[in-house]
This record gives structure tokens, sequence and C-alpha cells, in this order.
């Protein structure tokens, strides 16, 4: 309500406008009818007086109550009335240092403040004093925090939560990394990896070099926000090493009659690596029935497929050109032209997941330089003595495993799959057609000249001890024999005693 502090001055007013008289003049006595006349007009002088005194207070009491109105707001939290303040301005900066309360005392998670929905209601009130520490009191105990966080889901299964998205892309390129270095680091890293998957590695052959093709993680992996409660969330290197190793159950296996290394690896979805490197008892993948295989392997939550294509240059051996001398006796010979080593570049493709060696193939080969044969003059030729130049022992070949290391032990030839009929690879005498550990029906062919080729894993043979060959003349079926995995033709080439890669000489 207004409050008029002068009275006294408009009541003044009043009387001035009433009674005032003109004392300049001096009085005169009035006529009875100037009297008449002044006292009908009184009544219309008084309401004008009383008018104009109306009108001065009105303006003077507007003014004084505009001039202490005040505006402030009423607070509702979703709909609810909370109380008032002066200004949003106070909740905004009760919200932000809350906001940085619980940031801090959270520093590695993602605190959000739960301030449900905040509406301001405009008010105006004579003379209002908001009660803003009282309201902004009850709004402090009503704000909650939040813990946000984002799921890692590998295949839809929850597998742990972090910080927040940047944290898990983070984690799942180490993941990456660990299998297929960055550019500027993998150089030497890749080719520690080709020695390990290379043959044999001299300076007879330069350094492989390998080209990632591809990588990619098998499983569908996804992320999701989500509200948590601080503790849930994991510290990026326990899920970093949660993603690689995930879980390790121990897993036996007793060999059953017909099992063999790559077929034990084919039923239970593993690299052959993982038997040998968990069963270091394996001689020359020779197992029996009985044995218990130690098969535990790491379970990863996500595996990482990586396709790389391992360029290699080898020598190519020079063949020996013989030549007759019917004047020279039989056993003599004489060296006209010494041979030359020639290069060819290879190319295999290789496929890992984890790291370990899943399947291999060879994509092509190119001569580089050719090599130069050696020529030997000889008296005699003896029948069955090979030429030294060895033709594919498999029409329409494909090389499905090379020489050398191989899931961590020694192939000591190649295998090859096409034309079920197995030929001679050169001239020469059979020294061994039957069953051998590990190789199967088998057949071993004696060159008479420091050479010897074995052909393994056969399903019929079509030749005896001590017939004589021809280059290319059949010895017998392609087969699934001994310790195979599958019908293909397992090839070596000797010399002098010492294993070879084949693929220096066909």
């Amino acid at each position: 309500m207004t409050v008029f502090k002068d009275k006294g001055r408009i009541r003044k007013v009043w009387n001035t406008i009433t009674f005032r008289r003109d004392r300049s003049q001096p009085e005169k006595k009035m006529s009875n009818v100037s009297f008449t006349r002044m006292k009908r007009r009184k009544p219309v002088i008084l309401a004008g007086a009383a008018l104009a005194v109306l009108i001065i207070a009105g303006f003077g009491g507007s003014h004084y109550v505009k001039a202490n109105t005040v505006d402030f707001y009423h607070l509702y939290m979703n709909g609810k009335l909370v109380g008032e303040v002066q200004s949003s301005g106070q909740v905004q900066q009760l919200i932000s240092r809350k906001q940085q309360e619980v940031s801090e005392a959270n520093p590695d998670v993602n605190m959000v403040l739960k301030t449900g929905s905040l509406t301001y209601e405009r008010k105006s009130a004579y003379k209002a004093v908001p009660d803003s520490e009282a309201t902004l009191k009850k709004l402090e105990t009503m704000l909650t925090a939040q813990a946000q966080g984002v799921e890692l889901l590998v295949d839809g299964k929850v597998v742990g939560i972090v910080k927040d998205k940047e944290t898990a892309d983070r984690i799942l390129k180490s993941v990456k990394t660990r299998y297929a270095p960055e550019p500027e680091v993998k150089n030497k890293a890749l080719e520690v990896s080709a020695l390990a998957y290379s043959a044999v590695k001299t300076s007879e052959t330069t350094k492989p070099s390998t080209t990632m093709k591809s990588m990619q993680i098998v499983e569908k992996v996804t992320t999701s926000e989500a509200e948590v409660k601080p503790e849930e969330i994991a510290d990026p290197a326990d899920m970093y090493l949660k993603l690689i190793k995930g879980s390790v159950k121990p897993t036996k296996y007793t060999v059953q009659e017909g099992d063999c290394v790559g077929c034990i690896a084919q039923k239970f979805d593993i690299s052959p690596q993982v038997i040998y490197e968990n069963n270091d008892w394996i001689q020359d993948d020779m197992i029996k029935v009985g044995d218990v295989l130690d098969l535990t392997v790491l379970q990863p939550e996500v595996t990482v497929e990586t396709v790389e294509h391992v360029t290699e240059t080898e020598l190519i051996e020079p063949i020996t050109v013989i030549q007759k001398n019917s004047a020279m006796r039989a056993g003599e010979s004489k060296t006209i032209r010494i041979g030359k080593s020639g290069k060819k570049k290879m190319v295999y493709k290789l496929v890992k997941q984890n790291g370990y060696l899943m399947s291999e193939e060879l994509l092509g080969e190119q001569v580089l330089e050719p090599s130069v044969p050696a020529i030997v003059m000889k008296g005699t030729k003896v029948i069955g003595e090979g030429s030294g130049r060895f033709s594919w022992p498999v029409s329409g070949a494909k090389l499905t495993s090379s020489f050398g290391k191989r899931w961590g032990r020694q192939h000591k030839g190649i295998d090859l799959v096409g034309n079920k009929t197995i030929m001679a690879a050169d001239n020469g005498v059979v020294e061994f057609a039957g069953e051998k550990n590990g190789l199967g029906r088998c057949v071993i062919i004696n060159h008479k000249n420091g050479y010897k080729t074995v052909y393994g894993h056969m399903s019929k043979l079509s030749v005896k001890k001590g017939q004589t060959l021809e280059k290319g003349e059949s010895i017998g079926i392609m087969g699934n024999t001994g310790h195979s995995f599958g019908t293909h033709l397992h090839f070596e080439i000797h010399k002098d005693g010492s294993v070879q890669n084949p693929l220096k000489y066909l």
C-alpha cells in the first residue's frame, strides 16, 4: 500500500484554492446579488479544487509505487515450485560451482550434474525481497550427479565400460597396432615377423619385404553411452589387456586314430602353431593315439585379422648340362662351365589372426635374373642318372604350404595340390616305395647325382624299389595318408644328404 507523507502540503494547497482573496484590493461589502452569485459558484470551485488535489495525489503516488516495485522470479524444477530468486544468473552460478565440485572429486570420470527441467516465472511486487539464499540452498539439495560412461560392445555383448568414446577408439586402435604397427614404426617389426615366417634366411637371399594389405577386427564392435557408477568405469590399460587376452580356459585333447596336427588344429579352429608351441615334445609332426595334447589358447575378446603380402628374393640354382663323351671312361667327368645362380621374386599372401598364421598362398613368381647352367662332360651315361633340373611333380600345381618354418616348426618340403597323378621330377632309380611314419605311402627317387626327391602322402604307388624312371613318368596317385590334413603331395629335394628348398630348383 502507498503511504503519503505530505498531507499537510496538499491541505495547504486546498485552503489556498478555496479561501484565497485578492489582498491588494480594499475590502468591499458585497451586495446581495454578488453574494448570491458567490454562493452559487462555491460548489463548482470546491469540486474543481478537489479534482485537482486528486490528480496531484494520484500522479505522485503511482510514481512512488513504480519506483519501489521489485522484479524477481519463481524457480520451478520439473514443474514444481522451488522458491524465489533475484535472477536466473544466481542459479547458473550454483550449477557451475556444483559441476566443478563433482568433476574435481572424480577426475577420471565424466560426471554429469542432473538438474532436471528448470524453468522461471517472472514476478513483480512492491518492495519485494525474494529469499534467494534459501531457494538456492534448497535447490542444491535437489541436485544429483551421475557418472557418464561408454559401453564397449563386441557382437552385442558388453565387455566393459570406459570414460568416453575417444578412450574407446584409442584402445581399439592400440589393439590393432599390436598386430599391425603404425607405418612410422612398422618396418622393423614387420621385418622380424617376416623372418619368423620365412624358410631359410642366409646371405644367399635378400631380406623379405612385407606390405599390409588389410587389417580388421573380425567381430562387430560398437559403443553406446550409458549412465553408470564411477567405480564401473575401467582403466584404459585394463580394458586393453582384457580385449587382447580375454579368458584362458585350459583345453586338453587325447589323440585318436587318424588324427594329425593339422586336422586337430582344424577341428578346434586354432593355428597349428598353438599346438607346436604348447607341446614342444612333438618332433617331425609325430603324434600317436593316446598322446595328450595341451590346446590351451588365449581367447581374446576381439580377433584382429591381417592380410600381408610378403615378397622374397630366392636364388635359382643352376642346372647341370651333361655332355656325353664316349672317349671318357665311365664315372669320369670334366667341368666345361661353372653354373651361376639366378634370382626370382616370390610373392606370398599370409592371413593371420591375432598374430597367428592361419593360411598362406603363393601368389606368383617373377624371374629377375636367369641362372646360367653348368656344363659337365661325362664319359658314360649312367642309367637313371638325373640332370639336376627338376620339373614340377604335379601338373597344374598350386602351392599350399612352402618350405621352412611354418606354425613354429620346420617344414622340410613344399605341399602341392593339382592333378592327382604324381610324376618323377627327374631321371632316377626308385630307392624306396612303401609306408613311412608321418609320410604315409611315399616314394624316394635317387637321381644318382647327389640329389634325391621324396613324394609323400600318396594314396597309391605305381612303382617298385629298383625301378629306373624317366622324368615325367607316373609314380602314383596323390592322397591323404600319414600325418596329413587333406589330399595333397608333400615334395622334398635333398642334395648330398641336406634338405633343400624345392622352389630353388623347380
